[in-house]
Formats: C-alpha cells, sequence, structure tokens
C-alpha cells in the first residue's frame, strides 16, 4: 500500500499522478488505480452478465441479491508468492494466503474509496465468506472465481480453481460492487487449463476429490480446511459428550491449538493443501520458479492415471460431462485448449535466452 514519508496513506490523486487520461476513473483509469494501489491483476464485469449467468441458477450467486445499484464488478486478483510452493509443509503457504488476503483487502477498500469521493457508492466483498443458506454453506454470496472469468482474467482449471495465464491457479481474488457503468472486460474463450491430457491437479490431489471440471467439496474440504468450521464440529460433538479425563486430553491435543490458530489467524481454516496449485504448469511464475520441484508428483498412482484417461475419452467421445454442459462451458472456455500454455512457455525460454545473452555481452563489455 503506498504511503507517504510520515506512514500515512497517500491520497488517491497522488496515487493516480499518471496523466489526465489515467486520472479519470472510467474503467481504464479504475485498472490503473488498482495497479498502482498493488493489484497483480485487475478485470471488469457487468453486473448484469453476472445476473444472467450465474454459477449455479438453483443458487444464483448473483450482485443483484446483495443489492440493485451494483451495475460493474471490479475483479482484484493478487497472486501467492511461488516460494511457499517450494517448501517441505503446507504451514507457509498457510500464513502467506492470510497476508495475501489482507493485502488484496486493502487495495479494493481504496479502489472502492476512490469511487465513492467521485460520487459513485461501492463496496467491497468479501472474498472468503460463506452464507448457511447456500448449500450448507458450501457457497458464499459471489463466487470469485466466476467473477474473475466473466472479468477476462482466465478460465476454469479441471479442479474448478481459476486459472490466470500469467499466474495459474495461484491467486486470491475479490470483487468491488460499485453503481458506477464502466465498460467491462471480455470473457476469454480459449481454455487456458490444458485439461485431461495433464490432470496434475488430479493427480496430486490427496483425496483424489477432483472430478471432469469438478470437484468434490466435502473430499477436498478434509485436507484444505483442516481447522475449519465444519471439520471443527466433530471435536467440539466429543468434547460436549466426554467425561472431564477425555475434556482434559483435548485441550491438550493439537487439534485444539490448531482451531484456536484458525481462529486468530485463520491458518488451516482454509487453503490449508496447496497440492493443486502448485503442480498446476500454468503461469509464468510456473516455468520460472517451480518446474524442477513439482515435476514429480509423489501422489500419482495408477488409479488416477486411469481416472485421467477416462476423462480423455469421454471428452473425446462427446459423453456427457456435468462440468462440461452447456451452461459451464462459458467458464471452461468453449474453444478448448488452444496450446496457451506452450506458447507460454516458448516465450518465457526465448525471454530467458535473451536475457542471457545480454548477461554475456554486459560481462564482455566490462572485461
Amino acid at each position: 500500500m503506498p504511503t507517504s514519508a510520515g506512514g500515512g496513506t497517500l491520497p488517491i490523486e497522488m496515487i493516480m499522478d499518471d496523466g489526465d487520461d489515467v486520472a479519470k476513473l472510467d474503467a481504464d483509469g479504475v485498472k490503473q488505480l488498482a495497479r498502482n494501489l498493488g493489484a497483480d491483476l485487475v478485470g471488469i464485469a457487468s453486473a448484469k452478465t453476472l445476473n444472467a449467468f450465474p454459477p449455479d441458477p438453483l443458487w444464483p450467486q448473483t450482485p443483484e441479491r446483495i443489492s440493485q445499484n451494483c451495475r460493474s464488478v471490479i475483479v482484484i486478483v493478487c497472486r501467492i508468492p511461488v516460494a511457499a510452493f517450494r517448501c517441505k509443509s503446507s504451514v507457509a503457504v498457510q500464513y502467506l494466503d492470510m497476508l495475501v488476503m489482507r493485502r488484496m483487502d486493502k487495495i479494493a477498500y481504496r479502489v472502492a474509496e476512490a469511487l465513492e469521493q467521485d460520487g459513485h457508492p461501492s463496496f467491497v466483498t468479501a472474498a472468503q465468506e460463506t452464507d448457511w443458506d447456500y448449500k450448507r454453506a458450501s457457497y458464499g454470496r459471489l463466487s470469485t472465481r466466476h467473477l474473475g472469468i466473466e472479468a477476462g482474467l482466465g478460465t476454469f482449471g479441471l479442479e474448478v480453481n481459476i486459472l490466470t495465464p500469467e499466474f495459474g491457479p495461484r491467486v486470491y481474488l475479490t470483487g468491488v460492487l460499485t453503481d458506477l457503468e464502466l465498460e467491462p472486460d471480455q470473457i476469454m474463450t480459449e481454455q487456458v487449463c490444458i485439461g485431461e491430457s495433464c490432470s496434475r491437479c488430479l493427480h496430486s490431489c490427496p483425496t483424489n476429490a477432483v472430478k471432469h471440471f469438478g470437484i468434490d467439496k466435502r473430499d477436498c474440504a478434509s485436507e484444505a480446511q483442516e481447522f475449519g468450521f465444519m471439520t471443527s464440529l466433530p471435536i467440539w460433538e466429543k468434547f460436549i459428550d466426554g467425561d472431564a479425563e477425555t475434556r482434559k486430553q483435548l485441550f491438550k491435543s493439537r487439534d485444539i491449538y490448531g482451531f484456536w490458530q484458525g481462529l486468530l489467524r485463520v491458518v488451516g481454516s482454509f487453503g490449508d493443501c496447496p497440492r493443486c496449485l502448485a503442480v498446476c504448469p500454468v503461469g509464468n511464475d510456473y516455468h520460472a520458479f517451480l518446474t524442477e520441484h513439482q515435476k514429480v508428483i509423489p501422489e500419482k498412482t495408477d488409479d488416477k492415471v486411469a481416472k485421467a484417461k477416462g476423462f480423455k475419452q469421454a471428452r473425446k467421445a462427446g459423453d456427457e460431462i456435468d462440468g462440461l454442459n452447456e451452461w459451464n462451458r462459458r467458464w471452461v472456455g468453449p474453444d478448448g485448449y488452444q496450446g496457451i500454455v506452450a506458447r507460454q512457455l516458448k516465450e518465457f525460454r526465448e525471454m530467458q535466452s535473451e536475457r542471457a545473452g545480454a548477461s554475456s555481452e554486459d560481462a564482455e563489455t566490462a572485461e
């Protein structure tokens, strides 16, 4: 967050001091403001489009359900530093997740503040929230994954995380709802995910929760929410029903300490399993820093390989697949995979070669 020499937050005018064209709070100006504040990616989705295409029409996660005045949603993206995915345990990822979301929320708040100062009431949605009325709290009021896709920032992966071309699935997203009509970005039609022929997310999943462009949320949560709300319930039931000695032992257990940390710092209450994020080969961050570290997938089994082959055969045969039905295909990428990762890797290697050549020339000049 940009600050003044005295430590206070800089005025919006100073943050946006890139010329009169950028200073105007139109679509380009809002994006520039968010980037100046530290956002890694920014996109804009039309509230009208989001209302027309809810992730699940039976459980409409739409802006109009929150505010009838919303016309646009500004989607803010912050990446998760890749070093966390090179560690031996998930502890680093858990803590960085919390830091990234705090940073992202501050950026989004400043954008909302600027819009309101300009005469357009705006507010930030909670990036990680659930509504108990939606499928036993497995849904939030908005799906940030779908917001990002509708804002042209990526498409679904096989495990239905959003995959951005720049950072793969190693991102967090939030949305700013505003009554300002902003020019929306176009949704991507090319599938960013390599798909069934890759299946690295499936191979790495400890609970085998990856479906064919879908996810078994309960199986995923057993690893991803080690100290989340649902996983805490059996512990508290045991505590309530237990005798004095049982309660005493529970108070000393690792689980109680974990849930306490989860309440205080959100650590372990979500995003506790980073495996599908770590092994996804989409993004220059993967090509630069994760290729060697994540090349081998220890969780890969013959059963998972066979499952992936079944996915590939089903798609080739044109079978009915829930994750690829007419409604969901919009977010997977209706044009299918056309080699975006291969093109990206080629460009990355060319860039590396150019840098190496420039370094050699500099060394020769210095001699």
